[in-house]
């Protein structure tokens, strides 16, 4: 019988190397689950080591603190996303309603759907309580998707494929939807009956249809645009502003 041959110091440093790469991306998988099932504040950095096969000192070789590990987990999940898909609205040939359309998508698929979806429903639950927290996902997620929502909006208006609305709020307009999927995913949709499940992507496409309603510019209007736009121009009131005393003396 012949004797395996003794493992080379090489090869146990190298796996040993692999390893070691790999802690972080199962530390952050670790975190993800914990925040996500328990919140900001009952999670523990022991639990998250435990999960991940390691000690609570490993952990805090990578992640010096319960904030740091959680500032990790966003960025990684969705922070570090923003790059790609402002490149990628950069590089979309198409038109703005399609934009608009392939933005939900991309996000159910990359983000609603996932784990990390849940990042969201813990920031709604928790950031009053943690003032660094909530500045922290302010200026790596918040500022930077109404951004991006924005220049969506922007670029609709600009090819004269959208009407000019204020941008401040139809940011907003565009964003709710997938407010609501995050919360009926990890709140709402436990209060529910059966009867009233839904699906997610019959529902974006429903909200993506309303939305694209009220922001296209209408054929039928487009001739009339100038003179709607025309400070100069009188607006007329529409029959609902009209009080009874004033609708009688237009018919009298």
């Amino acid at each position: 019988m012949t004797t395996p041959p003794p493992t080379s110091t090489a090869t146990t440093s190298t796996k040993r190397e692999r390893r070691k790469e790999a802690r972080p991306g199962e530390l952050l998988e670790a975190a993800l689950d914990l925040f996500v099932e328990k919140g900001f504040a009952a999670t523990r950095v022991d639990e998250v080591a435990a999960r991940a096969g390691v000690s609570k000192g490993t952990l805090f070789l990578y992640f010096p603190s319960k904030e740091e590990l959680f500032k990790a987990v966003v960025r990684e999940n969705i922070a570090g996303r923003f790059a790609e898909w402002n490149n990628e609205l950069e590089s979309f040939v198409g038109t703005t309603s399609e934009v608009l359309r392939y933005c939900y998508q991309v996000w159910w698929e990359r983000i609603g759907a996932t784990k990390a979806s849940g990042i969201t429903k813990l920031m709604l639950s928790e950031a009053q309580n943690f003032p660094e927290i909530a500045q922290f996902y302010q200026q790596e997620v918040i500022l930077p998707g109404q951004a991006l929502v924005r220049r969506i909006l922007e670029r609709g208006i600009a090819r004269g494929e959208f009407r000019p609305v204020n941008l401040d709020y139809a940011v907003y307009l565009v964003l709710a939807p997938m407010i609501f999927l995050t919360l009926w995913k990890h709140s709402l949709g436990a209060c529910v009956p059966d009867s009233m499940e839904m699906t997610p992507e019959q529902y974006i496409e429903t909200q993506a249809d309303n939305i694209l309603h009220g922001l296209c510019v209408r054929p039928e209007a487009s001739a009339g645009t100038s003179a709607s736009h025309d400070p100069s121009a009188g607006a007329q009131p529409s029959p609902s502003s009209l009080t009874p005393s004033s609708k009688r003396s237009r018919t009298s």
